[in-house]
C-alpha cells in the first residue's frame, strides 16, 4: 500500500504516508491563501524521511486523499457568493422562519440560556433573494399545481438580475417527486447556457437531502451552494497542484459521513468537519485492530478541540440532523463535539467573575499564538505552555517554527496578568487548569449524555497538542489512564486514509410495521424493497462512475424508526436487506426494541403505540485496505529510560514553585520504555507531558500510556 492522505486544519497541514511497511508524518502550517503550499510543504517534510522526492513519490503512489476544513472556514468568514432561492408559492418564510428556532441553534449553552439577548445569524440568503413559484405536489408525490414553466423563467430572470451568483430550488416533497426541481433545471440551461453565465451552479434540493422537512433541507441545499464556489476553487487548486507535480489519478476528498469520493462526486457540504470526523475513522480502526474496546476520541489542534465516540463493535454515532454553524442540516454526519480549546486558543479577561475565559476564537496559524513572532499579539494556550517551560522554543515542530518567549510574556502581561493581579506563572498556570477542565467537562458531558461512564472507555489523546495535555485532561475526568495513539500529531490525517470510498442515499417514507389501532403488521413488502433497491442503485451508480467494480460494492442498511408519533428516531442497522415474510418484520422489531433499550433504558419500550419506519438509508460502500495497528496493551517488564537530553525549569498545576525536568528525545520512544514524571518527550512532530504524579509507558508502533501512580 502506497498512499497519501491529508488534514488540512485550521492551524496546520498534517500528512500521513504509508510507503510500503514505512509510514512516516509531515507537517506545516496552513497556508489559506493557497492551501497547495502548505501541502507541499508537509508533502516534502514527509518526502525528505523517506529519501524521495515529491515528484518521485506522487508518481508512485496510489492515491491522494483529502480532509479539509475549508468549507468550515469559509461559514465562518462569511465569504461565499450571492445565493439566490426559488421556493414553492406560499412557502417564502420556511427558510426565514428557521421553524422558530433560528435564535438558539449552534449557540452555547450559556448563551441559549440567554435567549433574550441572542442574535438570529445573517442570513445567507436574504429576503430579497427569494423567489416564489407557481407549482405545488403534494405527499403522496402527485402534482395537483403544474409547474409555471413562464413563471419560473420570470424569477431566475429577476433573481440573476438580482446578482445571484448561485441559484436553489427547494419545492415543497420534492423527495417525493423530484419532476419539478428537475425541469427548473433544464429550463435554467435553456434561459441561461453555461457560455453566458460562466457556468452559475444551480443546487436541487433532493438531491442534498432525501429526507422530509422543508427548512432542514432548504438550508442544506442553501449551505451547498454557498460553499459550491469555495470548495470548487480551493479543492480544483489543490487537484492542479497535483496534477502539475505528476499525478494523474482522481484526487479523493473525506466526507463528514466517514466515507469518501471522488472530488467530481462530493458535495461541497459533505466536506465541513471532514478533517475532525477523519480521526473518529482512525480510532475506530484502532479500537478494532488493538482490542481496545469502547474508546473515545479526543482531538486537541491548534483551533480546536474535537471528541467522538466509538463504541465496541465499531459503533459510530451519527447526527442526522446535525447543526453546522448556526444552521439545521439534513444530511447524515459523523457525531462530532467540538469545543474552542486548541493550542492557539486565545485567552482573555473576564471582567465578570474576574478569571480567564479560553476560546472559541482562536489564532490559527496566521498570524499564530503570539510566541510564533508572525503578528500575533494576545495570550493563547500555546503561549501558556511556552511559559510553563513545557516547549523547547528552538525544538517546535522540529526546529521549523522557532518560538520567542519574550512575545508569548509580553503578549501574557498586557491582557492578563495586570487584569488578573497574578503574576506570569501563576497566569499561565490559569490558563493550563482552564483549558484542561474545559476539555475534561466536555468529555465527561457527552459520554454522560449518552449513557456512558468515562471509566468504561479508553480516552484516545491526539492531535498536535493531545500528549502535551492528556495528564491535565485524564486528571480534571477523574481518570487513572490515557493512550497517545500510534501516529497522535498526525493521527487524524492517518484516519483521512483508512476509510472506504462510500456514499449515503436515503428517503423518507411512512412505513408502518405495526398499527395499534387495526393489530395489524405491515405486509407491502414490494413497495418497501423498491425503495431500498432505489436507494441501492443510486450508490451503486456513484461508485461505478468513480471505477468501482459492481462486485466489489457492498451496501449497509440503516432505519429510522420510533414508537408511535414519539419524535424521538433511534437509527438501526439491519443485516436484512429485503422483507419477505412476516417473520422479517418482526425481527426488525425486535432489533429496535433492542436498540430503544440499550439507548433509553430496558423497559422504556412502547410497541403497544405502534412501530414505525421514517427513513429508509442506505451506505454504499467498497472495502480499502486501512494501516494496520499492533496490539497496544502493556506487557512485559519495563525498561528503564535512555539518558535524559537535557533538563528545563517547568511549572506544574498544583505544585508550587519550578521543577528540574528532565527531557528525552525519541529514544524514549522505545517499546516498554517506562518513564515517572515529571517528564518531557520531545519528537519530531508533538510533545508528550508527563506530569507529577504520572508515568510514560511506551508500547508498539510510538503509542504511549499515561498511568496515575
Amino acid at each position: 500500500m502506497k498512499r497519501v492522505s491529508v488534514d488540512i486544519g485550521g492551524t496546520f497541514t498534517d500528512c500521513f504516508v504509508a510507503w510500503g511497511q514505512r509510514c512516516v508524518e509531515g507537517k506545516a502550517l496552513t497556508t489559506h491563501q493557497n492551501l497547495a503550499l502548505g501541502f507541499n510543504e508537509s508533502l516534502a517534510d514527509a518526502c525528505r524521511q523517506l529519501e524521495l522526492t515529491p515528484a518521485e513519490l506522487l508518481a508512485d503512489v496510489d492515491s491522494v486523499r483529502y480532509a479539509t476544513t475549508l468549507g468550515t472556514n469559509a461559514l465562518i468568514e462569511r465569504k461565499g457568493p450571492r445565493v439566490g432561492l426559488l421556493v414553492t408559492t406560499g412557502f417564502k418564510h420556511t427558510v426565514p422562519l428557521s421553524r422558530a428556532r433560528g435564535y438558539g441553534e449552534g449557540l452555547t449553552e450559556p448563551e441559549q440560556m440567554d435567549i433574550p439577548n441572542a442574535r438570529r445569524p445573517e442570513p445567507i440568503v436574504p429576503m430579497t433573494m427569494i423567489r416564489e413559484v407557481r407549482e405545488r405536489v403534494d405527499y403522496l408525490g402527485q402534482a395537483f399545481w403544474p409547474l409555471d414553466e413562464d413563471d419560473v423563467r420570470l424569477r431566475i430572470r429577476e433573481l440573476v438580475d438580482g446578482g445571484a451568483q448561485a441559484l436553489v430550488v427547494m419545492f415543497t416533497n420534492s423527495v417525493v417527486n423530484p419532476a419539478h426541481e428537475l425541469r427548473v433545471r433544464e429550463i435554467f440551461l435553456e434561459e441561461y447556457p453555461a457560455h453566458l453565465l460562466g457556468a452559475i451552479p444551480m443546487v436541487l434540493s433532493h438531491q442534498v437531502a432525501g429526507r422530509k422537512g422543508e427548512y432542514a433541507r432548504g438550508t442544506s441545499a442553501i449551505m451547498d451552494a454557498f460553499l459550491h464556489q469555495t470548495m470548487f476553487h480551493g479543492l480544483g487548486t489543490l487537484e492542479l497542484n497535483l496534477r502539475a507535480q505528476g499525478y494523474h489519478k482522481p484526487m479523493l476528498v473525506n466526507h463528514n459521513s466517514g466515507g469518501m469520493a471522488q472530488l467530481n462526486s462530493t458535495d461541497a457540504l459533505q466536506t465541513v468537519h471532514s478533517g475532525p470526523v477523519s480521526g473518529i475513522a482512525a480510532s475506530e480502526c484502532l479500537a478494532a485492530h488493538a482490542a481496545l474496546g469502547n474508546v473515545v476520541a479526543t482531538d486537541m489542534g491548534g483551533t480546536s478541540f474535537d471528541i467522538g465516540v466509538v463504541v465496541q463493535g465499531g459503533l459510530k454515532y451519527y447526527d442526522f440532523n446535525p447543526v453546522i454553524d448556526r444552521w439545521l442540516v439534513s444530511v447524515p454526519m459523523v457525531h462530532l463535539v467540538t469545543l474552542g480549546a486548541g493550542g492557539g486558543s486565545i485567552a482573555r479577561y473576564e471582567r465578570m467573575f474576574k478569571t480567564i475565559e479560553i476560546g472559541p476564537q482562536s489564532a490559527g496559524s496566521d498570524p499564530g499564538p503570539a510566541c510564533y513572532d508572525r503578528g500575533g499579539m494576545k495570550p493563547t494556550v500555546t503561549d501558556a505552555d511556552l511559559l510553563l517551560g513545557y516547549l523547547d522554543p528552538k525544538n517546535y515542530a522540529n526546529g521549523r517554527i522557532p518560538l520567542n518567549v519574550r512575545r508569548a510574556r509580553q503578549a501574557m502581561e498586557e491582557h492578563l496578568c495586570e487584569q488578573l493581579d497574578m503574576d506570569l506563572v501563576e497566569a499561565a498556570k490559569l490558563i493550563k487548569r482552564q483549558v484542561d477542565a474545559s476539555m475534561a467537562n466536555g468529555i465527561s458531558t457527552e459520554l454522560r449524555t449518552l449513557g456512558y461512564e468515562p471509566k468504561d472507555f479508553t480516552i484516545l489523546a491526539y492531535g498536535g497538542n493531545g500528549p502535551l495535555h492528556a495528564c491535565g485532561i485524564a486528571e480534571a475526568l477523574g481518570v487513572t489512564k490515557i493512550l497517545a495513539p500510534p501516529y497522535s500529531s498526525t493521527f487524524s490525517a492517518c484516519g483521512a486514509g483508512n476509510v472506504n470510498q462510500m456514499h449515503i442515499h436515503e428517503m423518507s417514507t411512512w412505513t408502518v410495521l405495526f398499527n395499534p389501532a387495526t393489530r395489524s403488521f405491515f405486509t407491502d413488502y414490494e413497495a418497501f424493497n423498491r425503495g431500498v433497491e432505489e436507494l441501492e442503485r443510486r450508490g451503486r451508480e456513484d461508485l461505478i462512475r468513480q471505477g468501482m467494480n459492481d462486485g466489489q460494492i457492498r451496501y449497509r442498511l440503516e432505519l429510522d424508526m420510533r414508537y408511535g408519533n414519539q419524535r424521538v428516531q433511534t437509527a438501526v442497522v439491519t443485516a436484512l436487506s429485503r422483507l419477505r415474510c412476516q417473520r422479517d418484520v418482526l425481527a426488525l422489531m425486535d432489533q429496535f426494541h433492542e436498540r430503544y433499550g440499550e439507548r433509553f433504558g430496558e423497559g422504556s419500550q412502547s410497541p403497544e403505540t405502534g412501530v414505525r419506519i421514517n427513513t429508509l438509508r442506505v451506505c454504499a460502500y467498497v472495502e480499502q485496505p486501512t494501516v494496520q495497528f499492533a496490539n497496544l496493551q502493556i506487557a512485559g517488564t519495563p525498561l528503564p529510560p535512555p539518558d535524559p537530553v537535557g533538563h528545563r525549569e517547568c511549572h506544574f498545576v498544583g505544585h508550587e514553585g519550578a521543577v528540574k525536568t528532565p527531557v528525552y528525545d525519541d529514544g524514549a520512544r522505545t517499546e516498554g520504555v517506562e518513564i515517572d514524571g515529571p517528564a518531557i518527550v520531545t519528537t519530531r512532530a508533538t510533545t508528550f507531558l508527563v506530569e507529577p504524579g504520572w508515568s510514560y509507558r511506551a508500547v508498539a508502533q510510538g503509542a504511549v500510556w499515561f498511568i496515575r501512580k
